[in-house]
């Protein structure tokens, strides 16, 4: 009773007289009937009741946002830009069109809030998959999948397994209430929220949920479940909203799904929509899916002249920081002025040809070649790099089942310039600390195969990077992005700034410097496709990309004696917290090995790290 009280109290500071007394005695209710497991959460905390927010699809809601100039007429090819892409024995259609059902931003921080829209605008024959959620404070864009049965399922290059003639697409048999915002009050029930997950029939998977603002039921063929065998597994990977930042008594959240079969094999196909629930278990299986890309030929995929259109389009220009000293260049201009090739075992370098013809290809990383400056006085002149001769080196592969082209664009820097330490307000840059030969950094663009609309670009940092929406991007020429190179080592950002590798909670880490200035590379101009493994031989790989071992030395640094000398400088008082604080540095600061070639990554194959 004592657990009881405390919640009373608790919400009378919150909610009206009335709300306050349905609130506590359907707590108490609960309580008492110790609810099962998966049933309903339904609570009355009033969201979207009042007039402080709106509550209807006129007034309130997002602006939608579009790229700023518009796309041109690609050149004809296949089915890229078509805006349908055929998955085997289904067709997908991209909605991007949406009507707002509910928000949970009454009552809360704008930032911690969402909203969840249906798709509108649904050509005939499709079939909706589910709705769609998004942050309330970012502009309206998005998309979900819909769905039809192709004419010619079975084709050849279509691999199906045996489904004893089973239609693609069918509507549930019923419909499961995940989950609502209030105790089903008719009162408030307008403004209310109600997760509908379907009842999919045997042999057949769910997509994704329907959220009404209405207690009753949807009808059972506003929704379609598809056949399991054309599906594929899909994993929570950003919780967009948690109830409890509102009330912690009330368990649901909501999740961003992705497909785990990804890459660019993977045949993974992203529906769109969102995951939500009051008890799932991180590693438990989800009870809804993704779609499987099963149509081998990948026809949505971009032709090559496609390819030169689209990077001629959206190539990011990339600017260097004004005071970078190790500027980019071409890997042939690397080779020219003097670059080496090593032999373990080997005291001397062999020179290496412009095309890097003279490398040895294939294998694995071993240890038995690397790359290294050229061992005269012009050593240090390689080391600054030629920003005339520098390129991008595009890598373009399928991605989310071949419904998004990515075009990954790797930037070559002959040396990566020593780091600087970031304690707090103190900055103190290393002299050798950071320092190696051979430097690959990349960014991604991802665009969409129904439209050819730019969608996110993946930025490269070091280790890891992350994704940003064109929408929270920055723009130099029409719908041409800015790629900020940080100072000395050459990570990616999205924005000018200082960015912390290590801990930025606590301020220390090394420090990255990014800025606009007139040192830069135009990708849209200066690039060179080098992969496009789905396009068969119509791409030439150079010899270079096959060298799959390291593009420098290893290089241990002696960080210890550097960081010794900062700490014999601070007063005696301030060096025992400081030697603490040294321990959550990136492991990075000890010692570097060469890095390797852009084909030797994880992400060439793989999804981005993300």
């Amino acid at each position: 009773m004592k657990k009881i009280h405390t919640l009373m109290i608790m919400v009378t500071s919150t909610i009206n007289l009335n709300v306050k007394l349905q609130f506590a005695t359907h707590l108490l209710l609960r309580l008492l009937l110790h609810m099962p497991r998966f049933t309903c959460k339904c609570f009355s905390f009033v969201w979207n009741r009042t007039t402080t927010r709106n509550t209807n699809n006129t007034l309130g809601l997002p602006q939608t946002f579009s790229l700023s100039a518009p796309l041109p007429q690609w050149p004809q090819g296949q089915g890229f830009a078509s805006g349908i892409v055929s998955l085997g024995e289904i067709e997908v259609c991209e909605i991007t069109g949406f009507e707002f059902v509910w928000s949970s931003s009454d009552r809360i921080d704008i930032r911690k809030s969402v909203a969840f829209y249906k798709p509108v605008g649904i050509p005939d024959g499709f079939r909706v998959l589910g709705h769609y959620c998004q942050p309330c404070y970012k502009p309206l864009r998005g998309f979900v999948l819909v769905a039809r049965e192709a004419e010619a399922s079975k084709s050849e290059n279509t691999e199906i397994r045996d489904s004893d003639e089973l239609p693609a697409l069918r509507n549930p048999l019923d419909y499961t209430l995940v989950w609502c915002s209030n105790a089903g009050d008719k009162e408030v029930s307008n403004g209310s929220g109600y997760f509908w997950i379907p009842l999919p029939p045997k042999g057949y998977k769910a997509l994704g949920y329907l959220v009404t603002n209405k207690p009753e039921k949807p009808h059972l063929d506003e929704i379609s479940c598809v056949r399991a065998d054309l599906t594929d597994i899909c994993e929570p990977y950003r919780a967009m909203f948690d109830a409890s930042s509102v009330i912690p008594e009330i368990p649901f959240q909501v999740w961003s799904l992705r497909p785990s079969d990804r890459g660019m094999w993977g045949k993974g196909v992203s529906v769109g929509t969102f995951f939500c629930s009051s008890y799932w278990i991180k590693g438990e299986e989800l009870p809804i899916a993704c779609l499987k890309n099963l149509n081998s030929m990948l026809p949505a995929m971009p032709q090559l002249q496609q390819i030169h259109a689209l990077i001629e389009h959206y190539g990011p220009t990339v600017f260097f920081h004004p005071e970078e000293v190790y500027l980019p260049s071409s890997v042939e201009w690397f080779f020219s002025n003097g670059a080496l090739l090593y032999r373990k075992g080997a005291t001397m370098g062999e020179a290496i040809d412009a095309t890097g013809s003279s490398l040895p290809v294939g294998g694995t990383n071993d240890g038995e070649f690397w790359i290294d400056m050229p061992n005269d006085d012009r050593r240090e002149f390689v080391k600054r790099g030629d920003l005339k001769s520098a390129k991008l080196y595009a890598h373009v592969k399928p991605a989310l089942g071949g419904t998004f082209t990515d075009i990954a664009m790797w930037v070559f820097c002959p040396f990566n310039g020593p780091s600087t330490l970031k304690l707090g307000i103190m900055s103190m840059p290393f002299s050798k600390v950071g320092e190696h030969v051979g430097d690959w950094e990349h960014f991604t663009l991802r665009i969409s195969n129904f439209t050819g609309e730019l969608w996110s670009i993946y930025f490269s940092q070091h280790s890891g990077g992350k994704w940003v929406d064109a929408q929270d991007l920055e723009y130099v020429d029409g719908n041409k992005a800015i790629v900020y190179s940080s100072r000395n080592g050459h990570a990616s950002f999205p924005h000018a700034g200082t960015y912390i590798q290590g801990s930025s909670k606590l301020g220390i880490g090394i420090r990255n410097d990014a800025t606009r200035s007139n040192l830069y590379v135009d990708s849209s101009s200066q690039y060179e496709v080098v992969a496009a493994e789905y396009l068969g031989d119509a791409v030439t790989e150079p010899q270079w990309l096959q060298f799959m071992r390291e593009w420098g030395p290893k290089i241990v640094y002696d960080s210890k004696t550097e960081l010794d000398k900062i700490i014999n400088a601070l007063p005696l008082g301030l060096r025992s917290s400081f030697e603490n604080l040294v321990k959550k540095l990136p492991v990075e600061l000890y010692g570097e090995e060469g890095p390797t070639g852009p084909k030797e990554k994880n992400n060439w194959i793989g999804d981005e790290r993300w």
